[in-house]
């Protein structure tokens, strides 16, 4: 039997739940329970929310994130995730991908920015980032993870 496809398409506020469900099985390694409010006013706010889309693996939201865009031309990546459980199997790489065509697709865009944390910096190194400032415990306190 095949592998359910893969679509991405763009966030609707029904897919709130689902989306801090993504939030919950990140934490407490990738995202601090403290976060969530933070997350969940996001997404529940289109004018700071971008553009956010939610990946499906058939009928089932496994991934979700967005970019902004701001006056200038400066652009960056929001709030990415992939299900907990769903790691290692190419859906990051996959949603980065797709939202840096996203951003290429806009002339205004000069440079694209990320904030993230040591978890997920080398994940983005990957995909062509370069870390120029780096702030510990800039999320949450290391403790607290």
């Amino acid at each position: 039997m095949s592998e359910p496809t893969l679509t991405l398409r763009a966030y609707r506020p029904a897919d709130q739940p689902v989306c801090l469900a993504l939030f919950d099985s990140n934490c407490p390694l990738y995202f601090h329970a403290s976060e969530r409010a933070e997350y969940a006013e996001f997404l529940g706010d289109p004018a700071d929310r971008g553009e956010y889309w939610v990946m499906e693996r058939g009928e089932t939201v496994v991934a979700c994130g967005g970019v902004w865009v701001n006056a200038e031309g400066l652009a960056g990546l929001s709030w990415g995730m992939v299900r907990g459980d769903l790691h290692g199997q190419g859906l990051g790489t996959r949603l980065t991908v797709y939202r840096l065509e996203r951003l290429r697709l806009r002339p205004e865009v000069w440079r694209v920015r990320l904030d993230t944390s040591q978890h997920t910096e080398a994940f983005y190194a990957k995909q062509g980032f370069v870390a120029v400032q780096r702030t510990p415990e800039g999320f949450a306190p290391a403790s607290t993870r």
